[in-house]
């Protein structure tokens, strides 16, 4: 499924300064052609500010169909175009197949071997690694020497790094799902978030997002 035009669309604007990489920005879909969308100069979703684009500027967008599910997609300013006195930007049009969909209240859970800070409910500290991320919760590969039971709460910290080279720190609490020994003799804990940031969440969404473009512009 394509965006149309009248459609709202949601970018953020690949950047090495990590401020700039997480910021919203929304844009509406004037024109279309061939090979490219014409959408208004995007505003903050923050402070209504409008966003100058140039030429070659990275762009993670997605949009929302009718039916409720994200449509997440990459794309690029190809250039400029003067519409009526309204300047407008034409960007990269999607390839379907490369598009990624997101339900909402559901989320893409993607490989991912990310460093996590875990603290225990009697404060005990340790360093591992992640071995799925997503919008809702993550698993992670530990030492059997921690003492890790289904439905007990951790306080974590992930480590995300972008495409762009930016790095993000995401603090959150989950809860232990499932517990299960591994073969290599450690185990594997598969945990929900029941506290996080909205703004956590779409880090860790962007993560993702990003990852399942990587895997699918493998095949």
């Amino acid at each position: 499924m394509l965006p149309k035009i009248n459609q709202m669309l949601y970018l953020q604007i690949a950047s090495s300064d990590e401020e700039e990489s997480v910021i919203e920005y929304r844009s509406r879909i004037a024109d279309e052609e061939d090979t490219a969308l014409h959408i208004e100069y995007p505003l903050s979703q923050k402070t209504g500010r409008i966003k100058r684009l140039f030429l070659g500027d990275e762009l993670s967008v997605y949009f929302v169909s009718a039916d409720g599910v994200k449509h997440y997609f990459d794309s690029h300013v190809l250039g400029f175009k003067e519409d009526e006195s309204v300047r407008l930007v034409r960007i990269m049009k999607p390839d379907p197949e490369k598009m990624t969909k997101v339900q909402r209240r559901s989320f893409l859970r993607v490989p991912a071997y990310l460093d996590l800070a875990v603290q225990l409910s009697n404060n005990e500290r340790f360093v591992c690694q992640t071995d799925d991320v997503g919008g809702g919760g993550i698993s992670f590969i530990c030492d059997p020497k921690w003492r890790l039971e289904s439905g007990s709460s951790i306080s974590c910290w992930l480590l995300l790094p972008y495409r762009n080279g930016s790095i993000e720190h995401v603090p959150f609490k989950a809860e232990i799902v499932r517990v299960q020994d591994l073969e290599s003799g450690r185990l594997q804990a598969m945990s929900k978030f029941i506290e996080i940031n909205d703004s956590d969440r779409g880090k860790i969404i962007r993560y993702c997002f990003e990852k399942q473009l990587e895997f699918r512009n493998r095949t």
